[in-house]
């Protein structure tokens, strides 16, 4: 059960200062909230691009203005200008900049923990969380609804598996068709994203097995490589309608966390050296 939380800007818990602004950032539980303050000149192709080496910006923001006004580009042409009292969603593939001489102060409670922060380098190997989401059933459910319907509710699904993305501190790496690759930096995080987005999925009559794996992978471009990633994508196909499955490396990290696990039994991976325990997140 969640319980009451509050926290003030006044005191934030991290203050990560940029070129030309800053963010404030304050932590309820496994979210962050955070104060943009960014000051007059600061243009996101100019200020974070060279630091993120992505040709556009590719975090998905919700958010309320509190002072200033922001324009914001679409890589598609769209434009937009948000001032005080906006409440604004922003999705990815954009440019921004402060108009005016008064700096723009924004809230956004979506992506924020890792907004602005270089990318990993190609060829690099880093230690990781993996998620894979998978919609059960999902070629019979098309086809009861028609292919039109269908378009329609796998944008909602896919918007809502990015917000709780943002939330969570997960990095989208990829669309499997009906699912998403995605990567986290704790692997808690990835496992309650992983619950969040079943919760969510269940409002549009939509069932979601997952899978989640910690180990080393491989940065190639925007992708992801290595055991750990075929170890995430065997595991996947173990489980059950409404499962999250993970490893025993992951249950051993998440010790102390709260989350409990059913035992799912020991099994032999394509792959993968040696039979592998399994194990479920249980419901609570």
């Amino acid at each position: 059960m969640s319980k009451a939380q509050w926290a003030s800007f006044d005191r934030p818990d991290e203050v990560r200062n940029l070129d030309h602004g800053r963010i404030d950032l304050v932590n309820l539980g496994e979210e962050s909230i955070g104060r943009q303050v960014l000051e007059p000149g600061w243009r996101w192709s100019d200020h974070v691009k060279p630091v993120v080496g992505t040709p556009t910006c590719e975090f998905h923001h919700f958010g309320l203005v509190l002072s200033g006004r922001l324009h914001v580009e679409m890589a598609d042409g769209t434009v937009m200008e948000v001032g005080p009292d906006s409440v604004y969603e922003i999705p990815p593939g954009h440019d921004a900049w402060v108009v005016g001489d008064e700096p723009w102060i924004g809230v956004n409670w979506s992506g924020i923990r890792t907004w602005g922060a270089p990318l990993l380098a190609t060829g690099e190997r880093v230690l990781t969380t993996v998620l894979f989401t998978d919609i059960v059933g999902s070629t019979d459910v098309a086809a009861r609804i028609g292919d039109s319907r269908w378009r329609t509710l796998l944008a909602s699904h896919n918007d809502q598996v990015r917000r709780a993305l943002g939330r969570f501190s997960g990095v989208e790496v990829k669309t499997t068709g009906d699912g998403f690759l995605a990567r986290f930096d704790a692997p808690a995080r990835a496992l309650r994203c992983a619950r969040a987005i079943q919760t969510e999925a269940a409002a549009l009559d939509l069932q979601i097995r997952a899978a989640v794996h910690t180990g080393e992978v491989e940065v190639v471009g925007d992708d992801i490589r290595g055991l750990a990633v075929h170890f995430a994508s065997r595991i996947l196909g173990l489980a059950r309608p409404g499962d999250i499955v993970t490893s025993a490396t992951t249950r051993d990290l998440v010790d102390g966390s709260g989350l409990v696990f059913e035992d799912r039994g020991r099994h032999e991976l394509k792959g993968i050296a040696g039979a592998r325990e399994v194990l479920a997140l249980a419901e609570g």
